[in-house]
């Protein structure tokens, strides 16, 4: 398989989990949660708020499919092992991050405020260990990277 194959590949997975992120936030979430909001109408005021909170938190998702859409594409021009290609998994790794904080932390909040419930936290904790995970996987991808495109640089000077 050849570099533009491969990117175009690539490529059509990022749509494809990109078009299942949209129709998880903006349709499966909203539905759901007006489904339980008319099942528990004693809950019907923690639905707003987390919904919100869902919605805030898959902004940094999107922002890293955009990013990965980028070292895609500089997958597919040959520009595997770049400086930009290192630069954008970093950012990946701080928005992953960023994002498993922000999860944790809100989570607390909203239990804090009396709209969740200690099993929800604790269930949420597995979506912090998969943040974790893509952050430390991502920035040794970057480091890597970076490394390799030294590498490059060095060798195409030699030549």
């Amino acid at each position: 398989m050849n570099q533009k194959k491969f990117s175009n590949w690539l490529k059509c997975i990022l749509a494809v989990v990109g078009l299942c992120g949209l129709i998880l936030y903006c349709a499966v979430m909203p539905i759901y949660g007006n489904h339980l909001r008319t099942l528990y109408p004693e809950f019907a005021n923690r639905f707003l708020p987390w919904l919100v909170f869902l919605w805030i938190s898959g902004v940094p998702c999107f922002i890293t499919l955009v990013f990965a859409w980028k070292i895609v594409v500089n997958i597919g021009n040959d520009w595997s092992f770049s400086y930009e290609n290192a630069r954008l998994l970093q950012w990946i790794s701080h928005l992953a991050a960023g994002d498993a904080i922000f999860f944790f932390v809100g989570n607390i909040l909203l239990l804090l405020l009396n709209m969740s419930h200690p099993s929800v936290v604790l269930a949420s904790l597995a979506v912090v260990f998969v943040g974790i995970a893509i952050a430390v996987g991502s920035a040794a991808l970057s480091y890597l990277v970076r490394k390799a495109a030294v590498l490059q640089e060095q060798s195409d000077l030699t030549i």
